[in-house]
This record gives C-alpha cells, structure tokens and sequence, in this order.
C-alpha cells in the first residue's frame, strides 16, 4: 500500500513502505579501521602544486605525543591516506592543575588547502556548514574524547584556542576509528603488469571503499547522499572489485521505495534520520535507473528483484519518452533539468537524447529476457530516435552534433551519441577521433563526463586511445598527489569549482572511481 506525502510543486511525493522494508532489510554490516597518525607537518606555499601548498614533514607523530602545546599554537596532522570516521583523543594537562577548560578547534581536510586557507573566507554558493571543523572544550583534564560527527581527511589542524597561563596541554593518544562497509578482505587483485594502471587502480578502489557506507555515498565530505548518477558507476566498479551487490539491491529499492506521484525516481535520496526523496528530478538520472537495474540483474540473475522494480524502470522510460518531440528529439525547454556534466553553457538536449537512447537500450536487453511484450516497441523508439538524432542534429559542415537552438558542439553531444550507438562504427571513430584534432569549446569539466568519453572510445574499440585517456586524466590526478580520486578536475584550471570555492569541492567522490572498472574489465 503506498503512502502520499508531501507537496512537490503539483505533484505528491508517495512512500511505498514495503518496498522501503526491504531496502532496511539491507542495511550493510559497517568494518572498523584505526588509522595512527604518520607525520607532522608544515604547509608551505608552492605554485607548482596544484592546489598552491606542499606538505614539509617537519616531526615524527612519536614526537607529537611529547609536545605540550600553549595557547595559540597548532599543529598539522598528515594520516598518510584519505580516511573517513571519527576523531578519538586523550589530553591531558601539564604545569600547573587546570584552572580552566582547553578550548580546541580541530579542522578536518582532504587536502591541505582546507587546513591552511581560513574558512572565514569562504564565499561559495553551497552552505559554509559543509566545511569540516569542530570546536571543542574540554573542562576536565585528563580526559578522553570521541567526537561525534564523522569526518573525512588526510590532514588534521588541531588549533589550541585557549588555555590557563598555569598549564599546557599535552595528547597522550589520538586516532581516526575509520568506517566502510566494503570489505577489501577478498578483493580481487589487480593483474595489470603497468605499474600506472596499478596505481591508478589502487586510488579508484581506495575512493570507493571511502564512499561506501549505509549507502553508496557521492562523496564521505559533502552531501553524504545516494545520488543515481554516482550509484550507477559505483556499481560497475562494485562488480570486479568488493562484490557487494546486496548494497546495490538497498540502493535500488530506496529509489523505489519513495517517487513522485506520476512515478518519478529522485535524484538522490537522504537516509537519516529517515528515507526521504528529494525533491531533484533529473531527466538523465533517473533514466539511469533502468542501467543501474539492468546490470544488477546481469550480474546476480536476481529475477524477484527484477520483478519487483521493472515497472518502475519501465515508468522512467514511459515518462522520458513523454519529453520527445514529433520530431523525435528530446523537448529544451525552461521547465527541465537534465545533469550531463558539471558545465554552465553546455546544453544538455543532444547529450539527453543519448542518454534517452541508451538506456532504451538497457531496457531491450531486459524485455528481450523477461518481458518480451515490450521489445517491439522499444525497438521502434530506438530506431526512431537514432534517425531523429541524424536528420536534426547531425551538422555535416562541422562534423559534429549540435545541440539546442544556438546548434551548440560539446564533448558531451558527441560522446553520448556515440554511446547511444548513432550511426556506423566507423562513423564513431571519425567523430570521437575529431574531438580530439579539432576540440569542441565546450569541454568535459569532470570525471563523470570523462567516464563517458573514456567509456565511447571502448565502444568503438579504440582501446589504446583509452587507455592513453585514463593515464593522463586520473594519473594526472595520482602525480598531483591524489589518494582518492576527486570530483572535479581541469588540468587547465586546477580551481575550478562550480560552487564558487575550492575548499568546497570533494575530494573523494564517487563517480571518480571507474578506472578500476576499465582496468579489470577491459584492459587486463
């Protein structure tokens, strides 16, 4: 029996609580990790680095436990390797008894721009609440404390805010109780003989295991959320690496488990303090539900799940096709949001339209094995759609689609049009080859996009070019010094942020992590 809930614009949102039951039936067993302090060090300002700051180890962290600090003093933390839990610490008081509480202030940052440029500055869109600091007083000393919030970080900058003149403080203990539910216990190994592709894998795999919690999080730092888009390519990287497919089937059915009324999946979904929908609606997220579905099922043969969620899969499809136009292309207009990539000018309408064809693709391969009745008119669409995309958006002057009003080029048209297998084999090549001798100015700005640009090239089986592609890009990030892969990189602007700030940004993020993927699954 659903449940209508509340108001989004004219439409309900509807619980179905027994799909729900189901999802927190699989609330995943979370593994513990302690990780000790490695180093302290000192920030030092840099221009070559890409973040503008170069870490000098300046003490052992045996040494840190033999400091006493004053007021005004602070020290950084360097744990050696992105982590995500709770702080955990001992202090005690020397000189003098403690005539007064210590007033700490702990700042938590993934890299070290975040523990050395001051938050008070801040001027980006998305809340100054994301940004990861703690004030801490402590009244009696000695005294252990845990603090209660989960962070992630590589660097921690304790600040030691205010004490008594008649004593200083000294930490007898400090660790990070690290938390995941991927177990690495039975991981498979990585068999690359290229000692790059191994590296790069071991990040990938380092920032997935980071963001796997309750659920698949988008990343440990901001957000915290389920996202669709980032669950689909956590899966896939899921599937040769942790094989943790009852956290894929959770996802899919807290998707489910609340939608609009006219049967909308969310965008993302926020599980604590209870399962609630937002109200983000996503043309091309919430198509992906098919993908996601379809490979889950591909992978376990789990066909009572399958029943359970294809009609839903099937209503994003049934909505998504109400978008197309008699000309068979996908409607722009104001009333819509289609994500694509993090990118203000790119228009979005020829990259949906690939996005509409793909996974029509996905649910033919579904109906082809369990719902038969379905396949002819799936096929129909997609041979209609394919001839839409040629006849209106092909423009043989350029040699590019275009997309909009404007007839915009993008990376992003290409490429999903290229993904949803418009035109000839031979015809992708040419088109994916001419992104590269003759770039669009519309660029990809992240990883995601570049999933999908990476993602073509092995469409059209231009393995040795994508190969070269995941070496420059995310190895570019590993030379930076990344531990985990992030969520936004430009190599020719190392700040960009579309939230306004660099310090905002994530730094392990989800939908970075697929290297593993091409690397287990395609380049072995």
């Amino acid at each position: 029996m659903s449940q209508a809930l509340q108001q989004n614009g004219h439409l309900k949102m509807v619980r179905h609580p027994q799909i729900q039951a189901k999802a927190q039936a699989l609330i995943p067993e979370i593994y513990h990790h302690d990780i000790f302090p490695q180093a302290i060090v000192r920030a030092e300002q840099d221009g070559q680095q890409i973040h503008g700051w170069r870490a000098e180890v300046v003490n052992t962290s045996e040494k840190f436990f033999q400091q006493d600090f004053f007021q005004g003093e602070h020290v950084i933390i360097d744990f050696g390797q992105h982590c995500v839990g709770f702080l955990e610490f001992a202090c005690e008081a020397v000189g003098s008894p403690p005539d007064a509480p210590a007033h700490l202030q702990f700042i938590f940052g993934e890299t070290l721009a975040e523990v050395v440029e001051p938050f008070s500055e801040y001027s980006g869109w998305l809340s100054s609440s994301w940004l990861q600091q703690q004030d801490c007083y402590l009244d009696e000393l000695p005294q252990r404390t845990r603090l209660p919030r989960r962070y992630c970080c590589r660097y921690l900058r304790i600040n030691i805010v205010a004490l008594s003149r008649k004593f200083q403080l000294r930490f007898t203990a400090l660790k990070l109780d690290t938390v995941t539910s991927a177990s690495l216990a039975d991981l498979p190994p990585c068999t690359t003989s290229d000692p790059q592709l191994k590296r790069i894998d071991d990040v990938a795999v380092h920032t997935l295991k980071n963001c796997m919690h309750d659920v698949f999080e988008d990343g440990p730092k901001r957000d915290r959320r389920l996202w669709l888009g980032d669950l689909r390519l956590q899966a896939l990287v899921n599937d040769v690496t942790v094989k943790n497919y009852d956290l894929v089937k959770r996802c899919l059915y807290l998707f489910a488990a609340m939608t609009r009324e006219d049967g909308m999946v969310s965008a993302n979904i926020f599980v604590k303090p209870q399962v609630i929908a937002d109200d983000t609606f996503l043309f091309d997220y919430a198509l992906f539900f098919v993908d996601v579905l379809q490979e889950y099922v591909a992978v376990t043969d789990d066909s009572e799940t399958l029943a359970e969620l294809w009609p839903v899969a099937w209503r994003q499809i049934e909505l998504a096709l109400e978008r197309v136009a008699e000309n068979g292309i996908v409607r722009d207009s104001n009333d819509w949001w289609s994500f694509i990539d993090w990118h203000q000018d790119l228009n979005k309408q020829a990259a949906s339209q690939g996005v509409l064809i793909y996974c029509l693709n996905k649910a033919l391969l579904i109906a082809r094995q369990y719902d038969p009745t379905k396949s002819d008119f799936l096929e129909h669409q997609i041979s209609r759609l394919k001839a839409a995309a040629l006849r209106k958006l092909w423009d043989p002057q350029s040699g590019f689609f275009t997309s909009g009003d404007s007839r915009q080029i993008s990376c992003a048209s290409q490429v999903w049009l290229v993904l949803a297998d418009v035109g000839t084999l031979e015809s992708q090549q040419q088109l994916l080859a001419r992104i590269k001798s003759h770039p669009p100015e519309i660029q990809m700005n992240t990883p995601y996009m570049m999933h999908h640009y990476v993602a073509a090239l092995l469409h059209v089986n231009e393995i040795e070019q994508a190969t070269r592609e995941i070496k420059r890009y995310w190895g570019a990030m590993v030379e930076y010094g990344a531990d985990t892969f992030w969520e936004l990189f430009d190599p020719q602007q190392p700040d960009f942020s579309p939230y306004g700030s660099k310090l905002i940004n994530s730094y392990c993020h989800a939908w970075s992590c697929t290297p593993s993927w091409f690397i287990r699954k395609y380049l072995l």
